[in-house]
């Protein structure tokens, strides 16, 4: 069968419900040789991140020019600071065949799908608040102001998951990668991903025979 065009996997899901870890346990094995896309952010850099790895961490006026230039996919600003998604790469690695992954904030996935519905999109969820209030507080890294205003946006965004097409909840990481590489993997055999292909092996059979 010839190479079809390859997926849109979008994960997402509220700030602290382990995005991070999830993609990187994914990717740290690999086995479906998925292309990560890398998103850019004006955010300050955490400990342990490398630029160019987890976001290409830029400017204000850098995001800004990129705004202009209509070189992102999406882009939002979420608690004072900008996120977005280069469109390039992207595009070209689906067209390679790729099955090509982000990790992006709910606001800037929901702007994927207007533009992309076809893609795969994956809302992650916390087992509990609690659960997610001690992830944000685990970080160290945010005052009590900021973990207040980020509870209070991921009440909203766990709202936002009847817009997705699955929904897995992140109480094991382990867990969590098998069933996000489960959907991946059966969205390939889905009718109408493999329809054309199927019917131009047909065509192209029976054209042999005329």
């Amino acid at each position: 069968m010839s190479q079809s065009r390859g997926l849109l996997v979008v994960l997402s899901g509220p700030s602290g419900v382990g995005k991070g870890t999830v993609r990187a346990a994914i990717f740290e094995e690999n086995k479906y040789n998925y292309v990560y896309s890398i998103s850019a952010t004006t955010r300050k850099m955490r400990d342990g991140e490398v630029d160019g790895v987890d976001y290409f961490f830029i400017s204000r006026e850098e995001f800004e020019n990129l705004i202009q230039e209509d070189a992102l996919l999406e882009h939002a600003e979420y608690v004072g600071n900008y996120y977005g998604t280069p469109i390039k790469k992207i595009q070209e690695n689906l067209e390679a065949g790729h099955d090509v992954f982000l990790e992006i904030e709910v606001q800037g996935a929901l702007k994927v799908k207007e533009r992309m519905p076809e893609g795969v999109f994956i809302f992650l969820a916390p087992p509990n608040l609690t659960e997610l209030e001690s992830r944000i507080c685990g970080r160290g890294t945010e005052d009590e102001a900021i973990i207040f205003e980020r509870m209070q946006k991921a009440r909203e965004e766990i709202e936002m998951m009847q817009y997705y097409d699955y929904v897995v909840v992140n109480e094991e990481v382990d867990q969590a990668v098998d069933q996000v590489n489960a959907i991946i993997q059966s969205e390939h055999l889905k009718v109408d991903r493999v329809v054309d292909q199927i019917q131009r092996q047909i065509h192209d059979y029976f054209q042999k025979g005329e």
